[in-house]
């Protein structure tokens, strides 16, 4: 590292600005600022959805609209009673608590709760378990 010589520092600010704008911008600005000093009269155009957010606004009042329009009621679908009785009693059959089920599926124990309640969304897996767990068939033909 010979012969390289003192380290300097170099103590100059760096001004970091924005893009200067283009040369036709800078020229119609000039000539604007100018006839607002005159006095004379400066035509504005605004364009439709200048500054705006029209475009999601218009899609959003219109998804509204066929939602007020909509007249089919949707709900999640739920489990049948037949299903939450054909669990009951299974399970009632091998003397199981819904906890001691919960714990053969390696479920929650709400899980059971809610499905003998019939408030379970179904889920073919868990029904799955739950015949394995039980030894019965719950869906299909009996």
């Amino acid at each position: 590292m010979s012969g390289i010589g003192p380290i300097s520092q170099d103590w100059e600010p760096v001004v970091i600005r924005k893009k200067a704008p283009n040369a036709a911008a800078k020229k119609d600005e000039k000539a604007v600022n100018a006839a607002r000093r005159a006095g004379a009269e400066i035509e504005t155009i605004k364009k439709s959805t200048a500054g705006t957010n029209k475009a999601a606004s218009s899609s959003t009042s219109l998804n509204t609209r066929k939602l007020d329009e909509e007249t089919e009621n949707l709900a999640h679908e739920r489990v049948p009673t037949e299903l939450k009785k054909a669990i009951m009693q299974a399970r009632m059959d091998k003397k199981l608590t819904q906890s001691q089920l919960a714990q053969l599926i390696n479920e929650k124990p709400q899980v059971i709760q809610e499905y003998e309640c019939g408030k379970a969304i179904p889920n073919q897996q868990i029904i799955t378990k739950l015949e394995r767990a039980l030894g019965v068939k719950l869906r299909g033909k009996k």
